[in-house]
């Protein structure tokens, strides 16, 4: 695909012309037709940096938007299609997406004062002791359990796989993998004692 050299870009904010004319216009521009890109531009250029300026409360950014926003009408022009709407609902619809493309790509900056407030991202002692008594805990019920039941759970609950395909891989229906599972689960329930509490 040939692209198309932009043209410069336009000057004055301009205002919105009829409907009609802007549609003949971008019919114009698919062709290639710069005189017509421009009184278009200058037709569009308004009303979108109004709307971007509204979406992104930042005057520079909305004039950035624009500007993206007019040369992918140039280079995208033969996408338009006026059965889906007005040339000036596809260019809102350009500036707003790039408006919203524009603030996902923002990055909050803290002002470096509040560096000394951010709290360690280092586990908690406390959390890292009882998360490893917990874990070694359930290590020794899983080793107490029989085998057809621990590799129901591994599978079920460490890899995310369904009933259908553990049912599969153990020759069993997907009923049976079902008790298993609840047995298991009763039986570690009460070798980690977790019955006997309140």
């Amino acid at each position: 695909m040939i692209s198309k050299p932009v043209p410069p870009p336009v000057a004055d904010e301009g205002t919105f012309a009829p409907a009609g004319s802007l549609s003949a216009l971008m019919a114009r521009v698919t062709t290639g037709d710069v005189a017509a890109f421009d009184r278009l531009a200058r037709a569009l250029q308004g009303p979108g940096l109004r709307l971007a300026d509204r979406t992104l409360n930042d005057r520079a950014a909305a004039e950035d938007v624009v500007q993206v926003a007019l040369t992918r009408l140039w280079t995208l022009a033969e996408r338009y299609d006026p059965a889906r709407g007005s040339v000036e609902g596809w260019f809102r619809r350009i500036v707003v997406n790039l408006c919203l493309d524009r603030r996902r790509s923002l990055k909050l900056v803290a002002p470096l004062e509040a560096a000394d407030q951010v709290a360690s991202s280092d586990p908690d002692p406390y959390q890292v002791a009882v998360l490893t008594d917990q874990r070694r805990q359930l290590d020794a019920a899983m080793a107490s359990i029989a085998p057809r039941q621990r590799a129901a759970l591994a599978m079920f609950h460490g890899e995310g796989m369904s009933m259908a395909e553990i049912a599969v891989l153990i020759d069993a229906t997907p009923k049976a993998v079902e008790g298993l599972l609840g047995r298991a689960r009763m039986e570690l329930r009460n070798l980690l004692g977790l019955d006997k509490q309140p």
